[in-house]
């Protein structure tokens, strides 16, 4: 199938583009989650917002812990959960005294915010904050506006007191139920209180620029649209669909209702604006969100995150990780081991690399297109036809994966390719994907080829590929 082919107008899907905050966030790829505070103390997942803050005093807070285990398995920013539902503040918030200024922790005088965000300066990682919308303590939740001032005001602490901000993650928690305190949060204002206090930062879930993949166990959709519908962005909408109460089950929950929200088929008949918002692949270490002592033995192997990895970051996703410190104040010893054997992984993975052995032709010679994506390197954008890559090996190798990056700075074009492995002329192995996106990771069953051979089948406008990774074991 080609570009001409009928269906939605394709011309318009394969211009539509990501903004440059967009496009370095994507970069990131893979980022962690910290969840910390009063629920972490008291051994819950959701606090009642009635939590004493002297009950708040970890002994060993140890940001640079935090940070240097992130690192080790090769996650690129840290998102802080500077406020959860309970409202209790890791700031000393100038508009709440339900903060860490009332703790005997740092004799009163700590800001977890602040040293967290240094930290991740230290390290040379990006830094990001969560500060959940619903909150337990305020006794302005549920009133309208003056709720939206007290959130604003606490969000512009958090905007201007602690540097670069890369991420603003804001989910739509309101789990009171039916009978509960209901407030309707001004995301609008939220908005543009993130737009004008850090410009360069990503509003994500709740806001138009990283789309929350739908569920918290980690799991990718077999293709993965940026181009989407715009009434994804309906942040009400996102809000119905995340977590409604405390029961421990939502975290590894899985629905199949929106597999598919971006192929022709998808958008058959659809006659709205699409627009570019890009996936989120979000889960826990552990099965809970926040660290609880008895799940110190169900943390997630290094083997099965490497695989969450591949599926999310090959899967056209970043993937954000959350990794809970302990209430001693310090990531627990199951979980660094977990993050540095991913960190292994990840790395051999990345090493593994052998496009740049290969000699790499198309129809027309040479081509400039192996290994992973390097600045100032022009895209392959082959102009008609059914474009095909040839990487020819001196010697047979054991492939693991083979990986393809697209150009997205200038949209998401390719829909489905296909890859032939061959040894000594005669084909060992066909497989293929769909959607390309910012990275595709493509399996391969460990087949020794001496040829690999790379089709784009599909596409919605000339295609433009930046790279090419052959892996081997």
């Amino acid at each position: 199938m080609t570009v001409e082919s009928a269906g939605p107008d394709l011309r318009y899907l394969s211009n539509v583009r990501p903004s440059a905050r967009q496009l370095r966030w994507q970069a990131l790829e893979f980022y962690g989650f910290a969840h910390f505070g009063v629920n972490t103390v008291t051994d819950r997942e959701w606090g009642t917002g009635h939590e004493d803050p002297a009950t708040f005093d970890p002994p060993d807070v140890d940001a640079a812990q935090w940070v240097a285990a992130m690192a080790s398995a090769g996650m690129r920013g840290v998102v802080l959960t500077a406020k959860h539902h309970d409202g209790f503040c890791l700031w000393p918030s100038a508009h709440t005294g339900h903060s860490v200024a009332a703790s005997p922790w740092r004799g009163g005088n700590g800001d977890l915010v602040a040293e967290v965000s240094r930290a991740c300066a230290d390290a040379g990682l990006a830094f990001g904050v969560y500060l959940s919308p619903w909150d337990r303590t305020d006794h302005r939740y549920g009133t309208g506006r003056a709720y939206d001032d007290y959130f604003v005001a606490q969000l512009t602490e958090l905007l201007t007191g602690y540097g670069e901000v890369f991420c603003v993650w804001l989910d739509g928690a309101n789990g009171e139920g039916p009978d509960g305190r209901r407030q309707l949060y001004d995301w609008d204002r939220y908005l543009r209180v993130v737009r004008a206090l850090q410009p360069d930062a990503v509003v994500s879930v709740c806001g138009p620029d990283v789309r929350w993949c739908g569920n918290e166990a980690g799991h990718t959709r077999r293709d993965e649209w940026s181009v989407v519908p715009h009434e994804l962005r309906d942040a009400e909408g996102t809000a119905s669909r995340s977590q409604q109460s405390d029961d421990g089950e939502f975290s590894r929950k899985v629905t199949s209702d929106q597999e598919d929200l971006g192929s022709r088929t998808a958008l058959a008949g659809y006659a709205g604006e699409c627009v570019w918002y890009p996936a989120e692949v979000n889960t826990s270490v552990r099965p809970g969100w926040f660290h609880h002592p008895a799940e110190d033995d169900r943390v997630r192997s290094a083997a099965e995150l490497f695989d969450l990895w591949r599926a999310a970051v090959g899967g056209n996703s970043c993937f954000l990780l959350n990794v809970p410190p302990a209430a001693t104040g310090r990531i627990a010893a199951p979980d660094v081991a977990a993050l540095a054997g991913l960190g292994d992984l990840v790395r051999r993975h990345v090493e593994g690399d052998r496009a740049a052995e290969a000699d790499v032709t198309d129809a027309d010679g040479p081509v400039d297109v192996a290994g992973a994506p390097v600045a100032g390197r022009a895209p392959w954008s082959p102009a008609a036809g059914r474009p095909r890559l040839d990487l020819r090996f001196g010697s047979p190798l054991a492939v693991r994966s083979v990986d393809l990056w697209e150009d997205i700075a200038r949209g998401q074009r390719i829909e489905a390719f296909s890859v032939a492995l061959s040894l000594d002329g005669r084909v060992v192995w066909r497989g293929g994907a769909g959607v390309v996106g910012h990275l595709r990771i493509l399996d391969v069953p460990d087949v020794v080829a001496d040829h690999v051979e790379v089709v784009l089948e599909e596409f919605r406008a000339r295609p433009a590929l930046l790279g090419v990774r052959v892996v081997s074991a």
